[in-house]
């Protein structure tokens, strides 16, 4: 997800949290911050809230694989972690001394 969308999505959110104190308490936050529905800066953030809507909408249908496609991630291996090399065994160091000094008497 680039930039955009998430500077898009991040303003819907605000757009959602806003209407959701609309509908709550009747109490619209851009409104009192900015001057009033009728201002000049809180129409500005309405349009780029309803932008960022428009602007948010492929992300309804984008598919995983896409995603994956695009950003060279797959999902499926980061789900399943191997932790074989984690708890795996340790080398016996004394096979690895009696190999060497085997080798010493040979020579």
């Amino acid at each position: 997800m680039g930039f955009i969308h998430r500077l898009a999505l991040a303003l819907v959110i605000i757009g959602a949290i806003n209407w959701g104190l609309i509908g709550f308490f009747e109490f619209d936050l851009v409104a009192s911050i900015f001057g009033g529905q009728t201002a000049l800066f809180s129409k500005v953030i309405y349009a780029l809230v309803g932008i960022s809507g428009l602007i948010c909408i492929p992300l309804l249908f984008r598919n995983y694989e896409e995603e994956e496609e695009e950003y060279g991630t797959s999902r499926q291996s980061s789900r399943n972690l191997q932790y074989g090399t984690e708890f795996g065994e340790e080398p016996e160091f004394t096979d690895i001394k009696e190999a060497s000094s085997k080798e010493d008497l040979k020579k």
